[in-house]
């Protein structure tokens, strides 16, 4: 029996190699020292069954099918919103989450037949003069086309770029090159190494037909990969920031109520209690107080004033500035309601009518918003009618947004997922056109109890941490259900919670000043160099 031509033990061993992929994008069950490792090898059997492809479509198809096993088991989570909290029937709910996966494996699978057309292979028997610069050429082509679509499906229909392969790499030496090229330079890398080693694994044939695996000019494309992943190693070590006033106090809140619980209107109260009294708690001092993504589950003009005076009172109490996630609905400058997923921020000196308005100084309307979470597209809301998942149709906030400024410090916020789009959030970290300072330390405040104990929280975690190597900031994760954490500037976990479990979270964080090369051009200088492999490609790869 075979698939596409190849044996049946060939198409699951394929299958295994894109299951085991899946498991390389945050650490558990894979320790988190062997996720680069095992990504690279994963993603090389991919490399090695589609670059032997005979036909384009055999290429295609195999890519395709690699991709479709791994997005299939990564975002297994999907089925978990979905069902249990969506009330989609079961099978529909798996039938989502493989038709998501089937149309994002449709990216590299792109990849894949691009570099294999660039670069075919050389039949039996064809000459081949030059076979240690072909094997550059087809490894090099093959991982800039793999980093292009990973860049297109960050971009097209407004992106979903959720288990990149940059992610394994957050604790490799490629994690170096991070600051320099972000998460599209470090997926040209790793997908290098993967095709170069494949390459090494397959051998040329020469002309004669003869394997020549002991000829070392065979090895440049895996001696450039190398070298290219030791060179990480002191970057790593470059401090690309630098300290920026008194450290911050923070206590972050993670109320840990069970998302079945949070939108059901009698247990509103039940819930806000739980955060209002974890915010009260004995703790160290603090200066900042931030609690998860829509912590108030109602519009902040639906809450009773005497609520807004209990937060006031705290407030004014820790003569602190509390933060928190609530959706707002004000008015426009047209006249009519506006809606946003929000994060405000306010003291004891707020006038109680900013907050039942909404019109605090200090806010953050979230401006990626989740496709049919947070928007329906059009010509999809009668499959938003099918779920029991509330707020659903939101405004866009601005590209760019004033940090909130508290004490020395200036804190940008961004919601859920929005972390996954690092180019977006390079704008709050340059000043803004009136002159004020720009991001010092980034906040992310999610709700992931839509998703239970899954693969989720880590992998967002996992996401978190990268951005801070790309932005040399510290980032802080204030969640409802976990994973609630601080990461240093250098992506290290300082502090975290335990995933489902209420608690509070103090940590004294650093603000950092200072651009890294991708915070200064974002993916402009990644974009150029795989455009020119490409290029060069394509004049080398077909040349006969």
């Amino acid at each position: 029996m075979t698939f596409g031509r190849a044996p049946l033990w060939a198409t699951l061993g394929l299958v295994a190699a894109g299951a085991v992929h899946a498991l390389t994008f945050a650490p558990g069950p894979l320790p988190a020292w062997s996720l680069a490792l095992v990504q690279i090898l994963a993603l090389a059997c991919a490399a090695h069954a589609t670059l032997r492809a005979v036909t384009l479509r055999q290429s295609l198809l195999r890519g395709w099918l690699f991709n479709f096993a791994s997005y299939s088991l990564g975002l297994y989570w999907i089925f978990v919103s979905l069902h249990y909290y969506g009330g989609l029937a079961a099978p529909l709910a798996v039938a989502g989450v493989l038709a998501l996966s089937a149309f994002l494996a449709l990216f590299p699978a792109a990849a894949c037949m691009l570099a294999r057309w660039l670069c075919p292979p050389v039949a039996l028997g064809e000459p081949n003069p030059s076979p240690a610069r072909r094997l550059l050429v087809t490894a090099a082509a093959w991982a800039a086309a793999w980093a292009l679509l990973e860049w297109i499906r960050a971009t097209v229909l407004t992106g979903f770029p959720w288990l990149n392969i940059g992610y394994a790499h957050v604790d490799s030496p490629l994690a170096g090159w991070a600051p320099v090229l972000g998460i599209h330079g470090m997926a040209l890398l790793s997908a290098f190494a993967a095709a170069a080693l494949a390459g090494l694994w397959q051998g040329l044939r020469s002309a004669r037909g003869n394997i020549k695996a002991g000829d070392a000019r065979r090895n440049l494309a895996c001696a450039l990969a190398l070298l290219l992943v030791i060179a990480g190693w002191p970057m790593s070590g470059v401090n690309w920031s630098q300290p920026s006033g008194a450290p911050l106090q923070v206590r972050l809140i993670q109320g840990n109520v069970e998302q079945s619980q949070k939108f059901d209107p009698q247990l509103l109260e039940l819930g806000i209690r739980r955060h209002l009294e974890l915010a009260a708690l004995p703790a160290p001092p603090a200066e900042l107080i931030i609690l998860p993504e829509t912590v108030l589950p109602i519009f902040q003009d639906r809450l009773d004033p005497a609520v807004w005076e209990a937060w006031r009172t705290l407030a004014a109490r820790n003569s602190a500035t509390i933060a928190m996630g609530v959706p707002l609905r004000t008015k426009g400058t047209d006249g009519n309601d506006s809606y946003t997923n929000s994060v405000i921020g306010f003291n004891a000196d707020t006038p109680l009518e900013q907050l039942r308005l909404g019109t605090t100084a200090q806010r953050y309307d979230k401006h990626h918003l989740v496709p049919w979470g947070e928007y329906v597209p059009p010509g999809f809301h009668w499959f938003v009618d099918m779920l029991s998942i509330p707020l659903g149709d939101f405004d866009r906030g601005e590209r760019r947004q004033a940090p909130f400024h508290v004490r020395d410090q200036h804190v940008a916020f961004n919601i859920c997922y929005e972390d996954l789009f690092g180019v977006e959030l390079l704008p709050a970290l340059h000043p803004g056109a009136n002159g004020e300072p720009g991001a010092t330390i980034l906040v992310n405040v999610s709700n992931l109890g839509w998703f239970g104990d899954t693969w989720a929280l880590r992998q967002h975690l996992q996401i978190g941490r990268l951005r801070t190597l790309e932005t040399a900031r510290p980032m802080l994760a204030a969640t409802n259900t976990g994973i609630t954490a601080a990461i240093d500037a250098h992506g290290a976990v300082a502090a975290q919670l335990p995933a489902h479990q209420a608690g509070i979270l103090p940590v004294s964080v650093q603000g950092m000043t200072g651009l890294t090369p991708y915070a200064r051009f974002g993916d402009k200088p990644i974009l150029v160099i795989i455009a020119l492999i490409l290029i060069a490609a394509a004049a080398l790869g077909r040349r006969k």
